[in-house]
């Protein structure tokens, strides 16, 4: 058992659609929450090479600005026949517009010029890193993956990022047109299925203490 998350935290995060998701996986466990952006922290530069790296980056300086217990993901899209890219890039292939259309269609053409067509080889995984650090530098850290593959067309407008070309491995339908609760919705709303949940379970046995 690590430390035990309690009180006010902040989430470390600008990304709407994962504030979203955090607050969901949040919720049960009476922590009042409060973003970076609405802290108007400012974003870290991201300058290591693996997810948890960067997770630690974002938790730790929105801990040392606020002096609070802070809560980061760093999570992407990592595809096999592509190295595991576009892996912690997975943000930046959307460009400065967060175009994330431009972004999936890049993934499926990067698999069509590698001959990547059948869907045993468009094998991918959605890697979610979650850091909580708090002021005084303790951190704990918790890495939590979903292996899917990628599909085309896009299907679906729930989510966001990849979402809607990503169909997790047993299920007939991608990310986009899950709901909420399905997607990453803990027992017993939902399976705990997306790779943020999965990293979240291991955070809550750690730093949370049970839901009243």
């Amino acid at each position: 058992m690590g430390r035990t998350l309690s009180g006010k935290v902040v989430i470390a995060t600008h990304n709407p659609g994962k504030l979203r998701e955090m607050r969901d996986l949040l919720a049960p466990y009476g922590i009042d929450l409060v973003s970076a952006a609405e802290l108007n922290l400012p974003e870290p530069e991201e300058t290591e090479n693996t997810f948890t790296g960067n997770a630690r980056i974002k938790a730790e300086a929105a801990a040392k600005a606020s002096g609070l217990p802070a809560f980061a993901d760093d999570s992407g899209l990592a595809v096999d026949a592509l190295g595991g890219a576009p892996g912690i890039f997975s943000a930046r292939w959307a460009g400065p517009e967060k175009d994330f259309a431009l972004a999936m269609e890049k993934v499926n053409n990067a698999l069509a010029a590698n001959g990547a067509v059948k869907a045993e080889d468009r094998v991918a995984r959605f890697v979610s890193a979650l850091c909580v650090a708090w002021p005084d530098g303790h951190v704990e850290e918790f890495l939590g993956e979903v292996v899917g593959q990628i599909i085309w067309p896009p299907r679906g407008e729930k989510g966001f990022g990849y979402d809607p070309v990503f169909q997790p491995e047993g299920h007939s339908r991608t990310f986009g047109e899950m709901s909420a609760d399905e997607k990453h919705g803990l027992p017993p709303l939902g399976e705990g299925l997306s790779h943020r949940a999965r990293a979240f379970l291991k955070l809550a046995e750690g730093c949370l203490k049970a839901p009243a």
